[in-house]
């Protein structure tokens, strides 16, 4: 099951807006929280009480915890890493290790008797991974998660993003990673220039950044990385579809009953023949071989372009199609609506058979 987050951050905000937004967080199906015991420096034993309370509240509403930790902190604590008894008092379902041990140390920790989960960062692109599995750890209680970055450009390459998530994803471990909201100003550093982990992410809205984080196949768990989230992204990503890729579209104005009813509430899957040109879906056309497609916008072809074929085009009436590169058009082919500017790179990625669908255009 794919799930949603949220980071808090006790340093930032009183306690009443966190557990607010923790609050408004669950109703909209989100089912984790991020919280960062590093950055809390000098003061983690003061802040360990609101901790408590943070965590207290998750648990209410069915929502788990995982807290970063790096060695300073089992230091600064006095914890062994065979004694995972304070995180457990604190209340935290897991901690992630931003800094690893030797890898026996991250074993040993996942067999505790407090049933602690172990999230390792993924995105080191190293073999921490098959160290850590050579020395025999309890797998069920591994986890990983990808990094986030406040500053500008430091952000992964999706090449990078998908070769480290790989290495987790094959070992069968679950995986998560950031996306940044537009709305947040907080996170556990000074710096403040969003907070994802892909850096062309970085001021994209933070629904089509879930949209591509989910859609890799490869990462189960999307969180957003700063706080506080606008009430509105939450509730987009609480409503997204996040098992089958949505495409937000513009619609022409010109368009057809029929076609709008083709494009929003038809099934479509790109054929397994694929082209260099287009996505095709072409159960539509085999549904509606008996009704007309007039032509109605018969204009040059863009990427992105969401194209239903007119009835000039014979056999291939009522067919639909976006556009994944600039096209002459023959005069028979009609451009129907349009991919929203934010979410364009997403077409690149569909598969052969992939299955996708179309929701009228709800950004600005």
């Amino acid at each position: 099951m794919k799930r949603l987050g949220i980071s808090i951050y006790p340093e930032h905000g009183t306690l009443e807006e966190q557990l607010k937004y923790i609050k408004m967080a669950s109703e909209n199906g989100f089912k984790r929280i991020f919280t960062c015991l590093i950055s809390v420096g000098d003061n983690i034993e003061e802040s360990i009480n609101d901790f408590k309370v943070l965590t207290s509240a998750a648990g209410e509403y069915g929502m788990e915890v995982i807290a970063d930790v790096s060695p300073d902190v089992f230091e600064a604590l006095d914890i062994d890493y065979r004694d995972m008894s304070l995180f457990k008092e604190i209340g935290l379902t897991g901690i992630r290790l931003d800094l690893g041990f030797s890898g026996v140390e991250e074993s040993t920790m996942t067999h505790s008797s407090e049933g602690i989960k172990v999230e390792l960062n993924m995105s080191q692109g190293t073999r921490y991974l098959d160290n850590i599995l050579s020395y025999q750890p309890q797998k069920s209680q591994l986890i990983g998660c990808h990094n986030f970055y406040p500053h500008r450009y430091t952000g992964l390459s999706v090449d990078h993003f998908i070769k480290c998530s790989e290495q987790f994803k094959k070992e069968g471990i679950r995986t998560a990673a950031f996306v940044s909201s537009n709305h947040a100003q907080f996170g556990p550093w000074p710096v403040s220039e969003g907070l994802p982990t892909l850096e062309h992410h970085r001021s994209l809205p933070v629904l089509a950044q879930a949209k591509e984080l989910f859609n890799t196949g490869l990462i189960d768990d999307v969180i957003i990385g700063n706080a506080y989230a606008s009430e509105e992204e939450l509730k987009q990503l609480g409503a997204m579809n996040k098992e089958c890729l949505t495409l937000n579209v513009k619609l022409h104005e010109s368009i057809t009953e029929l076609m709008k009813t083709i494009v929003l509430n038809e099934p479509h899957f790109n054929r397994g023949d694929v082209s260099e040109y287009m996505i095709r879906s072409t159960q539509s056309r085999v549904k509606y071989k008996n009704e007309a497609f007039p032509c109605i916008n018969a204009v040059a072809i863009k990427k992105g372009d969401v194209l239903i074929e007119s009835s000039l085009y014979s056999r291939y009436a009522g067919e639909l199609q976006i556009a994944l590169k600039d096209m002459d058009n023959s005069g028979k082919t009609n451009v129907v609506g349009r991919i929203v500017d934010e979410e364009l790179h997403l077409i690149d990625a569909v598969l052969p058979w992939q299955h996708f669908k179309f929701e009228q255009a709800i950004y600005a």
